[in-house]
């Protein structure tokens, strides 16, 4: 049996990051990964799979060492996210206004994982194990166990950061609570004949918003939330039927354009009944998702990692032998589930909120925008917290 502090399953964004920042407090870990990423090419169409990553984030992924790598392939960042439904109630929250030169970066999921892989190649107490899958997950009173091939791993704690269908979770027998949103999101990329953008924007109608995010170049990411039906019926156009659907249901400020490449994934909300059972715990999407709204499902992710790193590093600096201790692991759930339930309920209120005609509701929701843009004092702090300042 193979011997460790911590064993990670899953190694994208929010386990790579957990390896990276458990390992600087001296644990030794297995991080397992059944595939990996497609290595970077700076000639490769940009991916459909694309985050919104906060300032928080940044100093996270950049304290990791992994922000220079991730520069060092390619990254937008943006300094301006308006937001409206009517023109005469646009919202913009602007990076000047806070003292910053930008919000937040949009950026491929794949180069973010591929930053953090770069760390962990140079890190000697990570052993990252990569081609196939746990076949078996399990736990008892002295520790976490999982067999990959023909191996056994034994750790202490056995982080599951495998996504919102969690083989940890389910191992661990913990529960989920959540519901499905009745819609679908389709991914577009785009050429622009305008250059790289440093805005993000979202135009709200009653089937679902509308929204661009800016990539590299002339390029950029459309985001369209309908029904399923209709974002089926979408899906099956050839490029110039789908462009011309674009040209109509978006806003005429997306200027010229040619549809590159898309996908779709359904809106689904869930979050764990808890954080931790036994040996096993939860983070990223393995605990909760989120509507992708505000673009704010892997900062959350990442606020999990730098909790657990920090609480679990503290424990152990405190007591060696009691690091993995219930109490320890109710820390980072008390630190964590309060702030990922609230950001899921905002979430879930601004969507019903935007998601009918009701005229009543909708002057009093365009009102609600109108009077936001002029807030100010509320609406720098709302940028703040969005961008994990405050």
């Amino acid at each position: 049996m193979d011997n460790y502090d911590v064993l990670i399953v899953g190694a994208g964004m929010v386990g790579a990051a957990s390896a990276c920042a458990l390992a600087r407090h001296g644990f030794r870990i297995a991080l397992i990964e059944a595939q990996a990423p497609a290595p970077f090419a700076a000639d490769q169409p940009l991916d459909l799979r694309v985050s919104a990553v906060s300032a928080a984030s940044e100093r996270l992924l950049e304290s990791l060492g992994a922000w220079e790598p991730i520069t060092g392939m390619r990254l937008a960042p943006y300094d301006t996210l308006a937001t409206w439904e009517w023109a005469q109630s646009e919202v913009a929250f602007c990076a000047e206004e806070i003292g910053h030169d930008h919000l937040g970066h949009i950026i491929e999921n794949r180069v973010v994982q591929l930053g953090l892989w770069q760390v962990l190649e140079q890190l000697d107490n990570v052993d990252l194990l990569v081609g196939e899958a746990p076949s078996k997950l399990w736990q008892d009173a002295e520790g976490a166990y999982l067999t990959l091939g023909a191996r056994t791993l034994s750790g202490r704690l056995l982080l599951g950061c495998d996504g919102a269908e969690s083989r940890v979770r389910q191992a661990a027998g913990i529960g989920v609570t959540g519901w499905s949103y009745r819609q679908h999101c389709l991914a577009i990329n785009v050429e622009t004949q305008m250059p790289q953008q440093r805005i993000t924007w979202q135009l709200f109608t009653p089937q679902g918003p509308r929204a661009f995010l800016p990539l590299v170049g002339h390029q950029g990411s459309l985001v369209w939330y309908d029904s399923p039906e209709r974002i089926a019926a979408l899906k099956r156009l050839d490029k110039a039927a789908l462009k011309a659907e674009i040209q109509q249901h978006f806003p005429a400020r997306l200027g010229e354009f040619e549809v590159q490449a898309l996908a779709s994934f359904p809106l689904v909300r869930r979050h764990a009944q808890a954080y931790f059972a036994g040996r096993m715990v939860l983070l990223g999407d393995a605990a909760h998702t989120i509507n992708p709204l505000a673009g704010q499902g892997v900062n959350l992710g990442f606020k999990d990692v730098a909790a657990l790193a920090e609480i679990l590093g503290e424990a152990k600096n405190s007591d060696p032998d009691a690091w993995d201790a219930p109490e320890v692991l109710a820390r980072y759930q008390s630190a964590r589930q309060p702030d990922n339930l609230m950001m899921q309920s905002a979430m879930d209120l601004f969507y019903k909120a935007f998601s009918n005609d009701f005229l009543p509701l909708k002057l009093a929701r365009n009102l609600a925008l109108g009077a936001a843009q002029r807030s100010g004092p509320i609406k720098r702090q709302v940028m703040r917290y969005a961008m994990g300042l405050s």
